[in-house]
Protein backbone atom coordinates (compact mmCIF):
# COMPACT_ATOMS: atom_id res chain seq x y z
CA UNK A 1 0.00 0.00 0.00
CA UNK A 2 1.12 3.56 -0.58
CA UNK A 3 1.20 6.23 2.15
CA UNK A 4 -2.32 7.67 1.61
CA UNK A 5 -3.86 4.18 1.74
CA UNK A 6 -1.89 3.32 4.87
CA UNK A 7 -2.96 6.53 6.62
CA UNK A 8 -6.58 6.02 5.57
CA UNK A 9 -6.46 2.50 7.01
CA UNK A 10 -5.07 3.88 10.29
CA UNK A 11 -7.73 6.60 10.36
CA UNK A 12 -10.44 3.97 10.07
CA UNK A 13 -9.18 2.38 13.31
CA UNK A 14 -9.89 5.54 15.33
CA UNK A 15 -13.45 5.81 16.66
CA UNK A 16 -15.18 8.73 14.92
CA UNK A 17 -16.08 10.56 18.15
CA UNK A 18 -12.51 10.43 19.48
CA UNK A 19 -10.76 13.80 19.78
CA UNK A 20 -7.18 14.65 20.68
CA UNK A 21 -6.19 16.86 23.59
CA UNK A 22 -6.40 19.79 21.13
CA UNK A 23 -9.92 18.78 20.00
CA UNK A 24 -8.75 17.47 16.61
CA UNK A 25 -11.16 14.88 15.23
CA UNK A 26 -10.79 12.13 12.66
CA UNK A 27 -12.80 14.23 10.20
CA UNK A 28 -10.03 16.86 10.27
CA UNK A 29 -7.42 14.18 9.60
CA UNK A 30 -9.38 13.14 6.50
CA UNK A 31 -9.20 16.75 5.27
CA UNK A 32 -5.40 16.65 5.46
CA UNK A 33 -5.36 13.31 3.64
CA UNK A 34 -7.51 14.71 0.82
CA UNK A 35 -5.10 17.66 0.55
CA UNK A 36 -2.10 15.26 0.33
CA UNK A 37 -0.67 16.66 3.58
CA UNK A 38 0.45 13.24 4.74
CA UNK A 39 3.02 14.30 7.34
CA UNK A 40 0.43 16.49 9.08
CA UNK A 41 -2.15 13.69 8.95
CA UNK A 42 0.38 11.24 10.40
CA UNK A 43 1.26 13.63 13.24
CA UNK A 44 -2.40 14.12 14.09
CA UNK A 45 -3.10 10.40 14.01
CA UNK A 46 -0.22 9.87 16.47
CA UNK A 47 -1.97 12.26 18.89
CA UNK A 48 -5.04 9.99 19.01
CA UNK A 49 -2.95 7.47 20.95
CA UNK A 50 -3.24 9.68 24.04
CA UNK A 51 -7.02 10.07 23.65
CA UNK A 52 -7.67 6.41 24.37
CA UNK A 53 -6.29 2.96 23.74
CA UNK A 54 -5.97 2.07 20.08
CA UNK A 55 -5.29 -1.41 18.66
CA UNK A 56 -1.86 -2.74 17.81
CA UNK A 57 -2.75 -2.64 14.09
CA UNK A 58 -3.24 1.15 14.33
CA UNK A 59 0.34 1.67 15.50
CA UNK A 60 1.76 -0.91 13.08
CA UNK A 61 -0.01 0.84 10.21
CA UNK A 62 1.20 4.29 11.28
CA UNK A 63 4.73 2.93 11.65
CA UNK A 64 4.64 1.67 8.06
CA UNK A 65 3.50 5.09 6.83
CA UNK A 66 6.18 6.91 8.84
CA UNK A 67 8.85 4.64 7.40
CA UNK A 68 7.67 5.29 3.84
CA UNK A 69 7.69 9.04 4.56
CA UNK A 70 11.19 8.69 6.05
CA UNK A 71 10.01 10.21 9.32
CA UNK A 72 12.43 8.31 11.55
CA UNK A 73 11.33 9.65 14.94
CA UNK A 74 7.64 9.07 14.13
CA UNK A 75 8.41 5.53 12.96
CA UNK A 76 10.36 4.87 16.17
CA UNK A 77 7.45 6.26 18.24
CA UNK A 78 4.89 4.06 16.47
CA UNK A 79 7.03 0.96 16.94
CA UNK A 80 7.53 1.95 20.58
CA UNK A 81 3.75 2.15 21.06
CA UNK A 82 3.43 -1.37 19.57
CA UNK A 83 5.89 -2.61 22.18
CA UNK A 84 3.93 -0.84 24.94
CA UNK A 85 0.80 -2.72 23.89
CA UNK A 86 2.64 -6.05 23.89
CA UNK A 87 4.72 -5.58 27.07
CA UNK A 88 2.87 -2.97 29.10
CA UNK A 89 4.15 0.47 30.04
CA UNK A 90 5.15 2.43 33.12
CA UNK A 91 5.11 6.24 33.11
CA UNK A 92 7.38 7.90 35.65
CA UNK A 93 8.99 11.19 36.60
CA UNK A 94 12.75 10.58 36.22
CA UNK A 95 15.58 12.68 37.67
CA UNK A 96 19.12 11.84 36.58
CA UNK A 97 22.04 12.33 38.94
CA UNK A 98 24.27 15.31 38.08
CA UNK A 99 27.39 14.59 36.02
CA UNK A 100 29.71 15.10 39.00
CA UNK A 101 27.76 12.62 41.15
CA UNK A 102 27.09 9.83 38.67
CA UNK A 103 28.86 7.86 35.97
CA UNK A 104 26.93 9.42 33.10
CA UNK A 105 28.42 12.61 31.63
CA UNK A 106 26.50 12.69 28.34
CA UNK A 107 22.77 13.17 27.65
CA UNK A 108 20.39 10.23 27.28
CA UNK A 109 18.80 9.80 23.85
CA UNK A 110 15.06 9.98 24.32
CA UNK A 111 13.89 7.73 21.48
CA UNK A 112 13.88 4.36 23.25
CA UNK A 113 17.53 3.51 22.60
CA UNK A 114 18.62 3.10 26.24
CA UNK A 115 17.66 -0.08 28.11
CA UNK A 116 18.87 0.51 31.66
CA UNK A 117 18.48 -1.69 34.71
CA UNK A 118 15.90 -0.74 37.33
CA UNK A 119 15.73 -1.52 41.03
CA UNK A 120 11.99 -2.01 41.53
CA UNK A 121 12.27 -3.81 44.86
CA UNK A 122 13.11 -7.40 43.90
CA UNK A 123 15.66 -9.41 45.87
CA UNK A 124 17.59 -12.58 45.12
CA UNK A 125 17.23 -15.71 47.27
CA UNK A 126 20.21 -14.47 49.31
CA UNK A 127 18.63 -11.04 49.87
CA UNK A 128 20.75 -9.06 47.41
CA UNK A 129 19.26 -6.47 45.09
CA UNK A 130 17.91 -7.86 41.82
CA UNK A 131 17.42 -5.50 38.89
CA UNK A 132 15.02 -5.61 35.96
CA UNK A 133 15.52 -4.19 32.48
CA UNK A 134 13.17 -1.74 30.79
CA UNK A 135 13.63 0.42 27.72
CA UNK A 136 13.31 4.17 28.23
CA UNK A 137 11.49 6.82 26.15
CA UNK A 138 11.58 10.51 27.12
CA UNK A 139 8.19 12.20 26.77
CA UNK A 140 9.02 15.88 26.84
CA UNK A 141 12.48 16.25 25.36
CA UNK A 142 14.64 14.53 22.73
CA UNK A 143 17.59 14.26 25.19
CA UNK A 144 17.98 14.37 28.96
CA UNK A 145 21.15 15.88 30.39
CA UNK A 146 22.76 14.58 33.58
CA UNK A 147 20.96 16.27 36.48
CA UNK A 148 17.87 16.78 34.29
CA UNK A 149 14.31 15.74 34.98
CA UNK A 150 11.40 14.73 32.74
CA UNK A 151 8.51 12.32 32.30
CA UNK A 152 9.49 8.97 30.85
CA UNK A 153 7.85 5.81 29.55
CA UNK A 154 9.34 2.44 30.40
CA UNK A 155 8.70 -0.80 28.54
CA UNK A 156 9.70 -3.85 30.61
CA UNK A 157 11.75 -6.59 29.01
CA UNK A 158 9.93 -9.15 31.20
CA UNK A 159 6.46 -7.69 31.91
CA UNK A 160 5.54 -10.18 34.65
CA UNK A 161 8.41 -8.87 36.80
CA UNK A 162 6.83 -5.41 36.95
CA UNK A 163 3.28 -6.36 38.02
CA UNK A 164 3.66 -5.21 41.63
CA UNK A 165 4.46 -1.58 40.72
CA UNK A 166 1.91 1.05 41.68
CA UNK A 167 1.76 4.84 41.22
CA UNK A 168 3.77 6.68 43.85
CA UNK A 169 6.48 4.01 44.10
CA UNK A 170 10.11 5.21 43.96
CA UNK A 171 12.42 3.17 41.70
CA UNK A 172 16.07 3.66 40.79
CA UNK A 173 17.79 3.51 37.41
CA UNK A 174 21.21 1.87 37.00
CA UNK A 175 23.66 1.73 34.12
CA UNK A 176 26.19 -0.03 36.35
CA UNK A 177 26.23 -0.74 40.10
CA UNK A 178 25.76 2.94 40.95
CA UNK A 179 22.43 4.78 40.89
CA UNK A 180 22.07 6.78 37.66
CA UNK A 181 18.70 8.31 38.52
CA UNK A 182 15.52 8.01 40.54
CA UNK A 183 11.95 7.90 39.30
CA UNK A 184 8.51 8.14 40.84
CA UNK A 185 5.96 5.87 39.14
CA UNK A 186 2.97 7.82 37.79
CA UNK A 187 1.04 5.18 35.87
CA UNK A 188 1.22 1.44 35.21
CA UNK A 189 -0.43 -0.15 32.19
CA UNK A 190 -0.33 -3.92 31.86
CA UNK A 191 0.19 -5.63 28.50
CA UNK A 192 -2.94 -5.73 26.35
CA UNK A 193 -4.93 -8.92 26.31
CA UNK A 194 -4.40 -10.83 23.02
CA UNK A 195 -7.84 -9.76 21.73
CA UNK A 196 -7.02 -6.08 22.42
CA UNK A 197 -3.71 -6.10 20.54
Amino acid sequence: MDVPEILEAAGLLVPEKTATENDVTVREVWEYLVADEWETALGLLEEFGDAGPLPLTFWETLGDAAEQLRMERSAAWCHWRCTEIRNGMIRADLTLRPAGEGRRTTPIDGAGVLRPMWDIGHRTATGERSVNIAALWLEEVPFLEPGGRCRVRLVPLVPSSWRQLEPGRRITMHEDRTVAGTAIVLEVRPPAAPSEG
